[in-house]
């Protein structure tokens, strides 16, 4: 493996602030970044619509809190690691459906949003700097010319332009912000093609997850609520969302196969909730569990599965939960999408209902222990270390073209 890179000053700006609730690619690779660098992690600016909706909420009064001075808004997380709170507000505009206005005032929004991180480097001394933009293609997507860095990068993990809220406007500003960046990196072969549509530097950079604890699954007793459920089981772990999951799917594989259980466990939305699964004997809801709590969930499975809709917002995603039962050693059947690609060895791979009856049906064939030793190996491929390695990689091949 190659060095990583060293000594730079790096600028994060994306749509996920450290203060979130939820897991974020983006935290795991700037704490990546801050093993060898100084990193500015910078939380996306409070929008007016946020603050009339969200004043009593403790994250909005602490960025008030910030704006009006009160406090100072770059926190140091750790060694290497700053947090910056914008001391600006900026206008709630993708509601516009004028271009212009929209670019006129987005404009105003990043000159605003720039100032504010501008003063946060002259305080930390930051130079040179590599900008990495995690998606955040309207409120970042003047900031290669505000800020000036070395090096600016794309980061596209999730096909945006697929969800509503993002696809008027970004389906201008988007491939333009691709276009004009330095480079362009993708967790996922599907999404690294995309961005090569619009810039030629566009790399697949994988994707770290955190698989030790499945790593250790075979070690988990038996989840209480799982104990009256007899075998075979066919297990998901994941929230279930009906923009994401295929019901149809799950009720044929019930209906089908009366005599396999089929075990969900995540929370559901409101299609879930009232969907026919819940009138089928063989399909039970195990609700929320705790990250923790999983690995024995998917140690209890004989065969995990990601029944995925193909559909825009889905197609490009890299499945994080493949790595997770691939860590704990299981069978997996899972619809098959440009993105599953890189699992072809080691997955079952459907494009129909009825594959995933007859490839389940093989995953159960099979002798146990097969194969969990590969699939653990494989799992164990997908750091955080590695994928940021790739990014080092590519910020140098760049470089040194410059």
């Amino acid at each position: 493996m190659s060095e990583p890179i060293k000594n730079r000053d790096i600028v994060i700006v994306g749509q996920q602030p450290w203060d979130t609730g939820i897991g974020s690619n983006c935290k795991n690779i700037g704490l990546e970044f801050s093993k060898y660098n100084r990193v500015l992690y910078v939380n996306s600016a409070l929008d007016r619509v946020s603050l009339l909706k969200g004043k009593n909420d403790p994250k909005v009064q602490k960025r008030l809190r910030v704006i009006k001075g009160q406090e100072n808004g770059l926190v140091p997380l750790q060694n290497n690691l700053w947090n910056l709170y914008p001391d600006c507000l900026v206008e709630s505009i993708n509601w516009l459906k004028v271009r212009a206005a929209f670019r006129l005032l987005n404009k105003r929004n990043n000159r605003l949003f720039a100032v504010s991180i501008q003063k946060a480097m002259a305080a930390l001394g930051f130079k040179d700097i590599i900008l990495f933009n995690d998606n955040d293609m309207f409120r970042s997507f003047y900031l290669k010319e505000l800020l000036q860095p070395k090096t600016s990068i794309y980061y596209s993990r999730d096909f945006m332009l697929g969800v509503d809220y993002w696809k008027f406007h970004g389906e201008e500003a988007e491939p333009q912000l691709i276009a004009k960046s330095d480079l362009c990196t993708a967790n996922s072969t599907y999404l690294a093609d995309y961005c090569r549509q619009y810039n030629p530097r566009s790399y697949y950079v994988g994707q770290g997850c955190e698989t030790e604890l499945f790593m250790q699954a075979d070690q988990q007793p038996m989840p209480g609520d799982m104990r009256h459920i007899a075998h075979p089981i066919i297990g998901y772990v994941g929230a279930l969302q009906s923009i994401r999951l295929d019901i149809p799917l799950l009720e044929y594989i019930a209906k089908h196969q009366p005599e396999w259980q089929i075990v969900l466990v995540g929370p559901e939305d409101a299609v879930f909730t009232a969907s026919s699964l819940h009138q089928f004997n063989n399909v039970h809801f195990l609700g929320s569990k705790s990250p923790i709590e999983l690995p024995a969930y998917c140690n209890a499975f004989d065969v995990c599965i990601n029944p995925q809709l193909v559909n825009p917002v889905t197609i490009g995603n890299y499945p994080r939960k493949i790595d997770e039962y691939l860590a704990a050693g299981k069978p997996v059947v899972a619809t098959n999408t440009p993105a599953m690609g890189i699992f072809e060895p080691h997955v079952y791979l459907a494009n129909t209902q009825a594959d995933y009856l007859t490839l389940i049906t093989q995953a159960l064939q099979e002798s146990p222990g097969e194969r969990v030793v590969e699939r653990k190996a494989f799992a164990a491929t997908h750091t955080w270390e590695n994928s940021v390695q790739m990014i080092y990689d590519a910020v140098r091949e760049c470089e040194s073209a410059n």
